[in-house]
């Protein structure tokens, strides 16, 4: 029996070109689930959120993510940490993402998170923080596993590739959970 198909809009906490997390974001792409597709939404672009922006006219970079979160199944996070939290331009895209509160384009859809770090810690307090962020718009976050890659010099290769093949596996595992969840909600 084949799977129903589940779209995912994913995003990147980091904007560094040589970005782990991008790296990490293109494992997630090469390992989805046939049934899964993954769009990478743009944050860069967005303004600081401001509720005087935030009208029935909001700016273009806005209505494109918010359009993208709308159709999307489910929100998939590739980001690192900073200063033990969640960096400024994720949180600012979800704090765009998360309006109206309670009718936002993130209620009642699903999550998943992962991070790559160069430290021993991995990215484990931004997603410890994250979490709550997410929940807090109404997102059901899939629990298992923890995709928290540390010292991740010795887990890509020098053109950005995923060598690791315990991270490949849990990557592959979220992407499947994610998509189990999401199915499931949905029925």
């Amino acid at each position: 029996m084949m799977s129903e198909p589940v779209n995912v809009l994913a995003l990147v906490g980091s904007l560094r070109r040589g970005s782990y997390n991008r790296a990490l974001l293109n494992a997630a792409l090469e390992l989805a689930p046939d049934h899964m597709t993954i769009v990478t939404g743009m944050i860069a672009d967005l303004p600081h959120y401001n509720a005087d922006l935030d009208t029935d006219d909001k700016p273009e970079p806005v209505e494109r993510l918010r359009a993208h979160m709308a159709q999307a199944d489910a929100l998939l996070i590739a980001s690192p940490e900073y200063n033990h939290g969640i960096p400024g331009v994720l949180k600012n895209a979800i704090d765009w993402l998360s309006r109206p509160a309670g009718r936002s384009p993130m209620t009642g859809k699903t999550a998943a998170i992962m991070g790559a770090a160069t430290g021993m810690w991995g990215t484990i307090r931004m997603q410890s923080h994250l979490r709550r962020v997410l929940e807090s718009t109404g997102m059901m976050v899939v629990n298992k596993p923890r995709v928290l890659v540390n010292k991740a010099r010795t887990r890509f290769d020098e053109s950005g590739t995923l060598t690791d093949e315990d991270t490949r596996q849990f990557v592959q595992l979220l992407l499947e959970n994610l998509a189990d969840l999401t199915i499931r909600l949905r029925r």
